[in-house]
């Protein structure tokens, strides 16, 4: 596999058309930072490290809306892929749907979002939007 971000976006976008409750990916400490800012920002319900085998995995509870059986998230974009890197300064860091999603910035502070890192006034590679 060449883009294990990819494979993980696209793994959560096919549970949510398929209406799954729990997803299961196979873990890495850059999936780990993604899952926990999409705790925070409140797309998932919880997640979950499973250590077994070589590798581990993730256990993902996707979040619907209990009245109309809705998922919290609407659409996943990768943005950089290994053929063609995106890199933004603070300055230039977008904003997804004027500030309604969130870009997954990589960052030499770490993973965050794309708020978190014009505050801190730092830029990096624009992973994902999600919104």
């Amino acid at each position: 596999m060449t883009d294990p971000i990819a494979d993980f976006l696209t793994r959560m976008r096919n549970a949510i058309r398929a209406n799954h409750r729990v997803l299961d990916v196979p873990a890495s400490n850059l999936k780990k930072e993604i899952t926990k800012i999409l705790l925070d920002k409140g797309y998932i319900l919880n997640y979950k490290f499973v250590e077994e085998g070589p590798q581990g995995s993730i256990k993902i509870a996707l979040k619907y809306d209990a009245v109309n059986k809705v998922n919290a998230i609407k659409n996943l974009v990768r943005v950089s892929t290994p053929g063609l890197r995106k890199y933004v300064g603070y300055k230039d860091m977008p904003k997804v749907l004027n500030g309604l999603g969130i870009a997954i910035v990589s960052t030499s502070k770490g993973v965050m979002t794309d708020k978190e890192a014009r505050d801190l006034k730092v830029g990096g590679e624009v992973l994902c939007y999600v919104y």
